[in-house]
């Protein structure tokens, strides 16, 4: 017997098929549960959990997985390597680098396994990761080797986890090419530059910085440190840098903790180096603070968290350096990481996790579940009434939730 296929039926079963396969946000039932970093109160251990975020989903800001990483240990900043088949939390205390082991249960739910220790030498206090193509990542450590004006950026085998290198570049050796407080990095692989910001001695008191310093991505070494700042005394503190690159304008963004502010420097060709930075959004004009995080999507929108009072602002950067503000979201005061998917009825939404550092003001605890079109808040949830820990980063269980995060 002889089988007919007709060609139409088969072009449809093909096109359904890789749709099932590429369009995650409504095949794969756990698309909109989330990792988060957590600091427990009262003295119990912090960890890393397993959320579920669609304000639609009958359970509803539920943990369903659980890992402590100890007392102390304060996990801060969840990544994916290069392949998104490896995941780590960097740590402000405990062995400062963690690779996580996740499975996932008979329902395609994942769970959190174990966490492993990477050696990070003498470097202490971990904040940002960066993934290069090349088989490296490096990673920033605001305490450096603990000095009083330290600070330190480890370059690591992305294969084993090995440390490579330490890059140190004190600002006792030299005042105007130096790395301090390190919390920010961004790469630009094409270009061969790296630049990491400097924000804030670890114990949040003894040093401010006001600067980014930009490195040779191959060599490591310091081509310049930029003032990010209105004046030399003014203790800005640079946070997050995003060096933009593929199809979006050429140029880098740095956002200002203290200064509550945006500053953009574009890249010169002919110096192969970035020019001086200006502010391009004063945050005080609009009565917010702590600029923190920025995300970028594939539509030239920007994405920057201020934890005071806590606001997700929405920029058009299609036509740097002219700054376009298109839309204001609402979330609670300490507004920082976020996490983009869609709810199960195909709503395009923003989770906004807000806490930073517990410190009071900017501490609530809370994740919000923001329609981007809207403005709406769909729901939140209150990590710290519900379970008694505070979140401290967030991302997404089936690879990176945003498009461009530094």
């Amino acid at each position: 017997m002889k089988l007919k296929i007709n060609p139409a039926f088969f072009l449809v079963v093909l096109f359904l098929f890789s749709h099932c396969q590429n369009d995650n946000h409504t095949e794969i039932p756990h698309d909109t549960a989330f990792y988060i970093d957590y600091r427990s109160l009262n003295g119990k251990p912090d960890g890393i959990a397993v959320i579920e975020l669609d304000p639609e989903a009958p359970n509803f800001g539920n943990i369903s997985s659980k890992l402590e990483l100890g007392v102390g240990v304060l996990p801060h900043h969840i990544y994916y390597n290069q392949s998104a088949n490896k995941l780590y939390t960097t740590a402000l205390g405990g062995k400062y680098l963690y690779q996580i082991k996740t499975e996932k249960d008979n329902n395609g739910q994942p769970i959190l396994v174990a966490a492993t220790p990477i050696d990070t030498g003498e470097n202490t206090v971990g904040e940002n990761l960066f993934f290069t193509n090349d088989g490296r990542f490096f990673m920033t450590f605001m305490g450096g080797a603990g000095g009083l004006k330290d600070g330190s950026v480890g370059v690591f085998n992305a294969g084993n986890n090995q440390l490579i290198k330490t890059i140190k570049a004190p600002i006792q050796t030299n005042p105007n090419k130096f790395i301090m407080y390190p919390h920010g990095i961004s790469i630009n692989e094409e270009k061969g530059l790296m630049m990491v910001t400097s924000t804030i001695h670890p114990d949040l008191t003894s040093g401010f910085g006001n600067t980014c310093t930009l490195l040779d991505l191959n060599t490591y070494e310091v081509k310049e440190t930029y003032q990010v700042a209105d004046s030399p005394t003014d203790l800005s503190s640079p946070v997050e840098v995003l060096l933009l690159r593929g199809k979006f304008p050429q140029y880098a963004l740095a956002t200002t903790m203290l200064g509550g502010d945006i500053w953009i420097a574009p890249y010169n060709p002919t110096t192969k180096k970035y020019d001086a930075f200006s502010k391009i959004f004063d945050g005080s004009t609009q009565g917010l603070g702590w600029t923190l995080e920025m995300y970028i999507d594939d539509n030239s929108k920007l994405y920057v968290s201020f934890a005071d009072p806590g606001k997700v602002l929405i920029f058009d950067i299609s036509n740097l350096p002219q700054l376009k503000l298109l839309k204001t979201l609402t979330a609670d005061k300490g507004a920082h990481h976020m996490a983009f998917f869609k709810t199960k009825k195909g709503k395009e939404v923003v989770a906004v996790q807000n806490n930073l550092l517990d410190i009071p003001g900017i501490n609530s605890g809370t994740i919000s579940i923001i329609e981007i079109e809207t403005g709406k808040t769909l729901g939140t949830v209150d990590l710290r009434s519900k379970y008694g820990i505070l979140p401290e980063s967030i991302e997404g269980t089936n690879g990176p939730s945003s498009y461009m995060h530094h």
